[in-house]
């Protein structure tokens, strides 16, 4: 069975009006229009990465942008009239207008949602990744800031739906593998089955640091118990 959330996006996305207006992918001198654009701009990412439940997003030097999907989650098949989520540039390249937002300014949208805690970049140092939580410093320069969180829902709001779901299933105190959470049949039709696994990790850390969980075993078969 499948939550409401998961069956939308099965569906194709529908785009606002503005997407289909040309000076909507310009950058905009007047000050206060730019910062109605960048609002816009911001509110179109985060639907569109809620309805398709992209957690990720890799930024091409080319200006477009493809959606990474979590190991559960394939992208919906969508009319052929239609862009497919997957297809890189769909989010900011307009085909049918032939306008596409440039990455200077794909990264600034990027900055606004990071600000407001809805976005964060992905840093790989010496082959391990880590995430940055400044929103003042800018991405690196030799493009290890090419990965984005996208925080459709924030770390904390997913650790609230988790919690939420452990207190009316009556699961506190019990360990449950982090497996199963995303999984597992008994999450089916929870708005976080299928949850990205790194994003999960984050989500319960917020927890932990509560001192409301903790965290048993490896890598690769980690527990969780909920108090």
């Amino acid at each position: 069975m499948l939550s409401s959330a998961q069956q939308q996006h099965q569906q194709p996305f529908s785009f606002p009006r503005e997407y289909f207006f040309p000076p909507f992918f310009t950058r905009q001198t007047n000050l206060t229009t730019h910062h109605a654009q960048l609002v816009k701009w911001s509110a179109l990412v985060l639907a569109y990465c809620r309805h398709h439940r992209i957690f990720k997003l890799f930024l091409s030097y080319s200006g477009a942008v493809a959606p990474i999907y979590s190991s559960s989650t394939t992208p919906s098949k969508t009319p052929t009239d239609q862009q497919d989520p997957s297809e890189p540039g769909e989010l900011f390249n307009n085909r049918k207008i032939n306008r596409r937002l440039s990455l200077a300014d794909i990264r600034e949208v990027i900055d606004f949602l990071r600000k407001d805690g809805r976005a964060e970049y992905i840093y790989k140092s010496n082959g391990t990744t880590t995430t940055n939580m400044d929103t003042t410093a800018a991405p690196p320069p030799d493009g290890g800031g090419d990965v984005v969180w996208i925080f459709w829902r924030t770390p904390e709001e997913w650790a609230a739906v988790i919690e939420a779901w452990v207190e009316e299933t009556g699961q506190r105190g019990s360990v449950l593998t982090l497996y199963e959470l995303t999984q597992g049949e008994a999450t089916r039709g929870t708005e976080f089955h299928g949850l990205d696994s790194d994003l999960l990790q984050k989500a319960l850390a917020t927890v932990v640091k509560r001192g409301k969980a903790q965290i048993f075993g490896q890598e690769d078969s980690q527990g969780v118990k909920f108090f």
